[in-house]
């Protein structure tokens, strides 16, 4: 059974990687909605589509102390899930995601979101998906690769 949150919220890098293989309505449609930040919105440079709710940490000290380990987007994000114990961080950076661990948050990265458009059957492919990400600057080994195909049984 997967799991329900009460809010997504993506870091920049999410909605980059799925703008450039033209796949960022799967954020919708795997989750509903998705909230994000406005250094993240600022950092992505292009329009955000309207189901995107823009939300800030209200606690911007905290924010600001997240800065001193991660990017501003990444602490934004990090800052405004601390406010929700029912949160998912979607996070590619690894430091992030190493900061999300120590605070006990639960995260996903890009390619997880691909795996549980998978799952919900959103998507019938994954392959397709990971060999358009392959022709972007962004990278992953060729264990996670094997892994995610074998988690989505192709």
């Amino acid at each position: 059974m997967l799991k329900k949150y009460s809010v997504v919220i993506a870091d920049t890098s999410c909605f980059i990687l799925l703008s450039k293989i033209d796949q960022l309505d799967l954020l919708q449609k795997v989750f509903g909605s998705v909230s994000t930040t406005k250094e993240i919105a600022i950092e992505f440079k292009e329009p955000l589509p309207i189901w995107v709710i823009i939300q800030s940490a209200k606690n911007q000290r905290y924010h600001q102390l997240l800065e001193i380990e991660v990017d501003k987007g990444e602490a934004s994000a990090i800052a405004l899930a601390l406010e929700d114990e029912d949160s998912l961080l979607i996070l590619d950076d690894a430091k992030a995601r190493t900061l999300a661990t120590s605070l006990n948050l639960d995260f996903t990265g890009t390619l997880g979101v691909l795996l549980k458009a998978k799952q919900l059957e959103v998507i019938s492919n994954i392959k397709p998906l990971l060999e358009k990400i392959q022709k972007t600057n962004f990278r992953f080994s060729e264990r996670i690769l094997n892994d995610i195909l074998k988690e989505a049984n192709e």
